[in-house]
């Protein structure tokens, strides 16, 4: 049976020697953020998340939900308990605003505790993580009434939310979608279509789900420019809050999938639906992206959580599974076998995965203190500064740490040998789980082709030249310091990476498909240089720490040796990708159709 432990000590690592988090506390809800509250949070909420939520992670797998003949949905046992719980915790309003019932801490300390909930059941942390979204677009454009009516209730996880984009006919390119909103005159809209791939469309959790949904007004522009987004409630409620008469939306079947069964993954058929306009008419692009960017920075974490457990069972039964000798002869000659620790080849499997996964726990909590940054930052310019830079890499930290996800979770597997094949070592299910990761919120060939062709070059690559500023900065302070051999790896990691947009600036106009056959390669070199900046901070406070004759001399001793493993090991993959990326488009292109 497989096991979690969250990564508390990691976590405080990133929050108090990497990131500062007291150097903010000047700003709205870093004040609260104490010391001892920051404990208080990851030591309950790693609690509930390792005794509550991850004991039903493979039995709801294995039962999944259930829809009934009155189109209603059951989720497996033990998860509405487990949600009331979490509720009732106030865990889904952590970083919510207090306006609305929300705690107001910061986003980057909710992002840790979203880890731990990912990391012990990402089906049942999918349900308040598509609140999540929904409420992000709610706070950003909805009026001061619906604001008023809707969030409240979805911070203390009373009702939760959706988000509905996908149809039958189109993912991507929203700009087809044929869900249609007629006005009925009395500001309220009927909603008619049908929306696929819902996550926690239909259950039995919360009292009221509060879907989201893209449809066209008659008349629309057509393409992405006409469509409109729409709050349509399962109970639409009364100007009290009270949920009132069944709405005319209702799950048509439960997707059957490869993984995540216990999050109830919807058809939903709106047939004359009760709505109300959110935002703008023909705004609902924007809108969409509002939820589009918090839900990918969640996916994101969704690889690394899910890779996390992966790993941690996979280290376990290293210790303890025998088998074979150490090439160097016997390392336990008493022992009728050796434990796989001796040999390099797991070890290289299981140093790759902590490698990555340390440097991409720091990736995403520096990317959470740039969102705070963006809202809280009392200076205009580092706001802006901020959202530029979140901006940039969200496509990165979705892309990237998703494949990371998908990999480190069958490497783990690979650990296990013919056990990570069988059902009862719960491995299959993190590979099942890890692998819609890599598809849902924009599949990752998508997130690429947005970082070369939004993002990159956004603003005149203003984001890009302030990242690759902040790298820098760093690499120069390390090069006189202990840190100066890591710091060359990552100077020429970079270089390697600006040679490669460099040559994509230059010929993906010449040719459009050069920039398509070469946005994948890029993004995953971005994602490297990320991890390998992350390592060079950590590596560097660790450092000081161990001068400074601070904290455990174990765990920072062990951060030196894993940078150096990932400047040594993977940093060079940088180079083979910029070779790769400047092939161009020629011999991807070249083949007829009738030749594949």
């Amino acid at each position: 049976m497989p096991t979690y432990t969250p990564p508390i000590a990691d976590t405080r690592f990133v929050l108090d020697k990497v990131l500062g988090l007291d150097r903010y506390a000047n700003l709205p809800g870093f004040g609260a953020a104490t010391p001892d509250m920051v404990d208080a949070i990851l030591e309950e909420g790693g609690r509930l998340c390792a005794e509550v939520f991850f004991p039903l992670n493979q039995s709801g797998d294995a039962e999944g939900c259930t829809r009934h003949d009155d189109a209603s949905v059951t989720t497996p046992a033990g998860f509405r308990d487990a949600y009331r719980q979490l509720a009732e915790g106030g865990w889904i309003g952590l970083g919510a605003p207090e306006a609305f019932g929300g705690q107001g801490l910061p986003h980057v300390l909710s992002t840790a505790f979203e880890e731990y909930l990912i990391s012990s059941n990402v089906a049942f942390a999918m349900y308040p993580g598509l609140t999540q979204g929904a409420m992000a677009a709610l706070l950003a454009i909805g009026s001061d009434e619906q604001k008023a009516l809707y969030l409240p209730k979805m911070v203390a996880g009373t009702w939760t939310g959706t988000m509905n984009l996908t149809e039958p006919h189109c993912g991507t390119d929203l700009g087809l979608i044929k869900t249609r909103a007629e006005p009925k005159g009395d500001g309220s809209f009927s909603i008619t279509g049908t929306k696929i791939f819902i996550s926690a469309g239909e259950h039995d959790l919360s009292q009221n789900i509060i879907h989201l949904v893209l449809a066209k007004l008659p008349g629309a522009p057509e393409g992405s420019k006409g469509i409109s987004l729409f709050i349509v409630p399962k109970f639409p409620p009364d100007a009290e809050g009270n949920p009132g008469t069944r709405n005319a939306v209702s799950c048509g079947s439960i997707e059957e999938k490869m993984g995540i069964h216990a999050n109830s993954t919807c058809v939903m058929n709106y047939d004359g639906a009760t709505g109300w306009l959110l935002g703008e008419e023909n705004k609902g692009l924007a809108a969409m992206f509002i939820m589009m960017n918090a839900a990918r920075l969640g996916v994101g974490l969704q690889g690394l959580g899910i890779a996390e457990t992966a790993y941690q069972n996979a280290v376990a039964y290293a210790k303890e599974r025998r088998q074979g000798r150490a090439l160097t002869g016997p390392a336990e000659p008493d022992k009728p076998a050796d434990t796989l620790f001796v040999h390099p080849d797991v070890r290289r499997m299981l140093m790759e995965a902590k490698s990555s996964l340390e440097a991409a726990r720091a990736l995403v909590l520096w990317g959470a203190l740039q969102v705070d940054l963006s809202h809280k930052a009392p200076e205009a310019a580092d706001r802006e500064a901020a959202d530029e830079l979140i901006s940039l890499v969200t496509p990165v930290i979705k892309g990237y740490l998703t494949d990371l996800g998908y990999e480190i979770a069958t490497k783990a597997q690979q650990v296990f040998g013919g056990h990570g094949y069988i059902r009862e070592y719960g491995m299959e299910q993190y590979v099942r789980d890890a692998r819609i990761a890599m598809i849902y919120e924009g599949t990752n060939g998508v997130q690429a082709m947005d970082l070369v062709g939004r993002k990159l070059p956004r603003h005149g690559g203003k984001a890009a030249m302030a990242l690759f500023g902040l790298i820098s900065a760093d690499i120069a302070q390390a090069k006189d310091g202990p840190q100066a051999e890591l710091a060359g790896h990552l100077e020429k990691a970079v270089g390697q990476l600006q040679a490669g947009a460099l040559w994509l600036m230059q010929n993906g106009m010449k040719d459009p498909n050069n920039a398509g056959a070469a946005a994948y390669p890029l993004m995953t070199m971005m994602g490297i240089v990320s991890l390998g900046w992350m390592w060079l901070k950590m590596a560097r406070a660790a450092q000081a720490a161990l001068d400074a004759g601070e904290g455990d001399k174990a765990f920072l001793e062990a951060k030196l040796v894993t940078a150096r493993f990932f400047a040594e090991r993977m940093l060079p993959d940088v180079g083979a990708l910029r070779r790769k990326l400047e092939g161009g488009a020629e011999a991807v292109m070249a083949l007829p159709v009738e030749a594949f």
